[in-house]
């Protein structure tokens, strides 16, 4: 259904079970899935796909230019998934060719009033962006992740699987999966990520060797390759662990201890 006062282009792909709201704006590079709505007042523009059972509320803006000054208008994209519910006033920017010309949103996903997602970030399943959160772009975040309010991320970071962040932290190194970080310049490490963990059925057991690994990662005076070694040493038998250890030993930008 599309609302009268709505402006859709006749090139759009919209799917004949998809709500399209009062005065909402839809380009003529846009597709959208099946029963997706956008409320009202939603402008999706650029070449953006939406998939299916979407829904997004009023003054969001999808498949905007990228807040990059190297942007010359080039046809890069924005794609967002299944199942995700996008609130008010948030904005999700297309890619750029610089960096690999798309922006990702996955399955699953709450993106709180007022979150922001830059040119060229990739977000994975089931994860949650509360109010004000600030992505920049580049910034590559793993599933079941949840950033409280008012968090900035900065550039090209990566933030690994469950991890919670603390609202108004500023994140400048990547968050190693299960974690959970606090604080800003710098933000550290406060603990593991146990009630995330439980939630997604993760055994008892496993977090409990999550937890000493994490434990032993954010210890001061043990230099970082030693570190990872007895870590791997002690818990290496489980496979969140050799996860863990891979994140950490991958990362370019640093990672929070």
């Amino acid at each position: 259904m599309i609302h009268p006062s709505a402006q859709v282009h006749p090139e759009a792909q919209v799917d004949s079970t998809a709500e399209i709201g009062p005065w909402c704006t839809v380009g003529a590079h846009v597709k959208i899935g099946a029963r997706t709505r956008l409320i009202s007042h939603v402008v999706v523009d650029g070449h953006t796909t939406l998939g299916e059972d979407n829904t997004v509320f009023p003054f969001a803006v999808l498949g905007g230019a990228p807040q990059d000054l190297k942007y010359r208008g080039e046809d890069t994209v924005l794609i967002v998934g299944n199942k995700n519910t996008i609130r008010e006033c948030v904005t999700l920017n297309l890619g750029t060719t610089q960096g690999g010309g798309k922006t990702v949103l996955g399955d699953g996903n709450l993106l709180m009033a007022y979150s922001h997602l830059g040119h060229d970030s990739i977000v994975g399943n089931h994860c949650v962006i509360a109010n004000g959160g600030a992505i920049a772009g580049h910034v590559t975040i793993h599933d079941y992740v949840v950033i409280g309010g008012l968090c900035g991320v900065s550039q090209f970071v990566t933030i690994g699987a469950h991890a919670y962040i603390g609202g108004q932290s500023g994140i400048e190194k990547d968050v190693p999966p299960f974690a959970i970080a606090v604080g800003s310049r710098p933000c550290l490490i406060k603990g593991t990520n146990i009630v995330g963990l439980r939630r997604r059925g993760i055994p008892s057991e496993t977090i409990s060797k999550i937890n000493e690994a994490i434990k032993l990662w954010t210890r001061p005076d043990i230099q970082k390759e030693q570190c990872l070694l007895e870590i791997e040493s002690q818990y290496g038998e489980y496979a969140e662990i050799q996860n863990l250890v891979s994140f950490i030993r991958a990362s370019e930008k640093g990672v929070v201890r």
